[in-house]
């Protein structure tokens, strides 16, 4: 939650956009929550109408590589229906350039997807939009082994505009990636 000592974005001309992306378990959410420390911060995803239909229709939320997969392909059919996904986040992202926000994350797993939002990002007044992966370096094997879709599976199949290599430990995390987001990102 921001608080109101926080840093302020005034050195930034106009809003951004950062869609955030990245192997399941790299770091993503823990990164958003240590920008919302410092900044005021919109967190959302793309698969968010995606869950509420998948719960209504029994979905536990467990995460586990068959429910993976059920939500990459519910996902995929929404996106031939009527393009939900793209729909939500744009249409966020409306919202956010109204607001007195600073950052907007948007999680999106799908690189045409994010390139689809991407562009239709580009239309929204007082936003510059971005993409960003975060890869994790471990010893450990993480990042190795497939997780049978191709929304965790194939997010490393296109070029981004930044990449950050989650490999602090948590202590030194928050000042590190936002030392990494000064430098780069919001620029």
């Amino acid at each position: 939650m921001y608080e109101a000592n926080t840093e302020s974005c005034e050195n930034m001309k106009i809003k951004k956009v950062i869609v955030i992306n990245g192997r399941g378990g790299c770091g993503k959410d823990t990164l958003c929550d240590f920008t919302a420390e410092r900044y005021k911060v919109r967190n959302i995803s793309s698969i968010t109408p995606i869950k509420e239909l998948a719960m209504q229709a029994g979905w536990d939320g467990n995460k586990d590589p068959k429910s993976r997969k059920m939500l990459a392909d519910l996902k995929q059919l929404f996106v031939e229906y009527n393009d939900l996904c793209n729909n939500y986040v744009v249409g966020q992202a409306e919202e956010f350039s109204k607001s007195d926000e600073d950052i907007m994350f948007v999680h999106i797993r799908e690189c045409d997807e994010i390139k689809k939002f991407m562009a239709s990002c580009a239309k929204v007044p007082g936003v510059d939009c971005v993409s960003l992966l975060v890869r994790r370096t471990t010893n450990d094997g993480y990042g190795k082994e497939l997780l049978g879709n191709s929304a965790d599976d194939d997010v490393e199949k296109m070029t981004y505009d930044f990449v950050y290599e989650n490999n602090k430990i948590l202590e030194e995390l928050p000042e590190d990636f936002n030392t990494f987001l000064k430098a780069n990102v919001l620029k």
